[in-house]
């Protein structure tokens, strides 16, 4: 909980890792060269003192992790998205296994989050649906342009995709985290194109589409499909460590968003380790924009629902008492519509 000026604020990190990408971890170049692109985006959007040595943010440990997040960095729930690359690192990057464990141990703490595969094909569904029956997921984060063999990336609208986002629905995963937008070396840009959410949000309305990373760079895509779509949502990983480097293009993002989304669509993310929740929060409840704009104002009511409320409200997390935010008005008003056949959608069913 972070507290200021006599306002309370729950913390929901929505996006967080606890990775392994040590040396002994690392299968090839691949897997160095990303881990290496990580680094740098850490190294040059973090404050001077938060600037970790490579070794260490290679593989951090448990005390690192629990200290970092909810000793020092405010957050009250914190979201595991793993990511597999399991054609880079023997045992994977950050996979649902190694995120377990902590979940076990600190079961208040975390929302265990999951993902598919679903160039697997039937494997990948079954493998799919036996872990969300082992861990008790409710959210899956996509990787699109992870590699596998010789493919370097799929779609939300690939068929196999289609069968496991049917399979979401019936298993009562609601929440889609899909990374869209910065690519990182080697992976592919337009295997992160956020195109192919609007369609599989047309699809699945009772599948809530978490765009993490909002699209970066391609935040006018996610504007216009976030607005056709209420089942869209934007998550701020990524975004937010702009506020101290370029707090006038994080002004340009936020705003944007708040225009068109609106302030009850919009999750606060760390990305950890890649940067420290605490320094992002304490910036962002004292963020006012720094140049002249036309954007809705950043309110303490909209910080509060950005930094923990809105990530509450999908994930059915307990608010302490005394802990509210009011309605600001923000965003466009978006008429609910009926969902779309799936055989309509692109690439339709394969069987």
């Amino acid at each position: 909980m972070y507290e200021k000026d006599g306002e309370k604020y729950f913390v929901v990190d929505g996006h967080m890792h606890f990775w392994d990408a040590s040396e002994e971890n690392t299968k090839n170049k691949y897997g160095e060269g990303f881990i290496r692109c990580f680094y740098d985006y850490h190294k040059n959007l973090s404050p001077e003192d938060y600037v970790w040595p490579l070794e260490k943010y290679r593989k951090y440990d448990e005390p690192t992790l629990m200290k970092d997040l909810f000793e020092d960095g405010y957050v009250d729930v914190a979201i595991f998205q793993p990511t597999y690359l399991t054609d880079f690192y023997h045992q994977g990057f950050n996979t649902t296994a190694q995120d377990a464990v902590l979940k076990e141990k600190y079961p208040d703490k975390f929302v265990l989050n999951t993902s598919f595969e679903p160039r697997l094909g039937e494997a990948g569904l079954a493998m799919f649906e036996e872990k969300v029956r082992k861990y008790g997921s409710k959210g899956v984060k996509l990787y699109t342009a992870e590699w596998h063999d010789a493919s370097k990336g799929w779609k939300l609208t690939d068929p196999w995709a289609l069968r496991h986002l049917e399979k979401c629905e019936e298993l009562g995963v609601t929440n889609i985290h899909v990374h869209k937008g910065p690519t990182i070396w080697p992976l592919n840009r337009d295997s992160f194109d956020l195109a192919d959410v609007d369609d599989a949000a047309s699809t699945f309305p009772g599948l809530n589409f978490i765009v993490e990373h909002v699209g970066l760079p391609r935040l006018e895509d996610m504007c216009w499909i976030g607005t056709q779509e209420p089942n869209v949502y934007g998550g701020l990983a990524v975004a937010m460590p702009f506020i101290h480097t370029r707090p006038a293009y994080f002004g340009q993002v936020v705003g944007e968003l708040l225009y068109w989304l609106g302030e009850d669509r919009l999750l606060f993310a760390s990305d950890y380790a890649l940067w420290h929740p605490k320094w992002l929060v304490e910036k962002f409840v004292d963020y006012q924009y720094p140049m002249e704009n036309e954007y809705p104002e950043i309110t303490t009511n909209v910080k509060k629902k950005i930094l923990g409320l809105n990530a509450a409200k999908l994930y059915d997390l307990k608010v302490p008492e005394g802990v509210s935010a009011g309605d600001e008005g923000t965003g466009q008003d978006v008429t609910e519509k009926p969902a779309v056949p799936v055989e309509a959608s692109v690439g339709g069913h394969s069987e």
